[in-house]
């Protein structure tokens, strides 16, 4: 069977909602993204084809596909035409959460790589991130966590043995860091300090971009009472992590 062509799967969702027109093309649009049928990538119709398929104006496609533009849903490149965006994740700034529950609860699947984890003893700098003695025993981990076949975060960790003694004997790939820390010992304070930066070589290989694609890095360390028990790195490509904060005046 043959592909449904775009402007036919747009216009299928077209003629069954109400509105203005401009609103039903935008709404008709976000539905097949957020359904999955319009992948990141997709070409999606031009303003002609929408003036020629859909019968409205050319004012109204433009106005719709801005609006789009505007949202993040869409991308538009002068001269290569209009494609789906990379749709953004969307985390908590000022909560620590489980990444696999947040995947999972976008509908999507979450697994992870192990890239290394290992016991060892703490550098100076080590050391110093994690309020402990140099030479201190450690633990070492590099995660790479994916949103269905997507990579999209690179967790780095340093914790104290002393707080999770058994961190090592984790399987990473089955349960997060993070559901095996709050059990060893349960976070009552943490930090962030968010970034924009550049990928390595290294890094970008792993996250599947190019060097010169902006990334978000987030430095976190948190707390079990007075001591630290982790401090993290957390990498993600820019087009596809946000942050969001909700905040009032004291």
């Amino acid at each position: 069977m043959a592909a449904v062509k775009p402007i036919e799967a747009l216009k299928a969702l077209f003629d069954h909602i109400e509105g203005p027109a401009y609103a039903r093309i935008r709404q008709s649009i976000e539905q097949l993204v957020a359904d999955g049928e319009w992948q990141a990538g997709l070409t999606l119709p031009s303003e002609a084809e929408m003036v020629d398929g859909l019968g409205v104006s050319r004012m109204t496609a433009n106005r719709a596909m801005r609006e789009l533009t505007e949202a993040g849903v869409v991308e538009r490149h002068r001269g290569r035409g209009t494609f789906v965006a990379e749709q953004k994740v969307l985390s908590a700034l000022y909560e620590v959460h489980d990444i696999a529950a947040e995947v999972l609860a976008r509908g999507k699947q979450h697994h992870a790589d192990v890239i290394e984890l290992v016991s060892a003893h703490a550098t100076a700098e080590e050391a110093m991130r994690l309020g402990v003695m140099t030479h201190a025993p450690i633990f070492r981990s590099t995660v790479l966590h994916y949103e269905d076949s997507l990579p999209i975060q690179l967790e780095q960790r340093i914790i104290n043995a002393k707080l999770a003694p058994q961190y090592d004997q984790q399987d990473l790939q089955k349960h997060t860091a993070h559901r095996y820390l709050m059990k060893a010992a349960p976070m009552t304070e943490g930090e962030h300090l968010v970034e924009a930066v550049l990928p390595s070589t290294e890094e970008a290989t792993l996250l599947q971009i190019g060097t010169e694609q902006p990334c978000m890095q987030i430095r976190r360390r948190t707390w079990a009472n007075k001591d630290i028990v982790s401090a993290t790195r957390l990498l993600s490509p820019g087009n596809r992590f946000e942050l969001f904060g909700r905040f009032g005046a004291n």
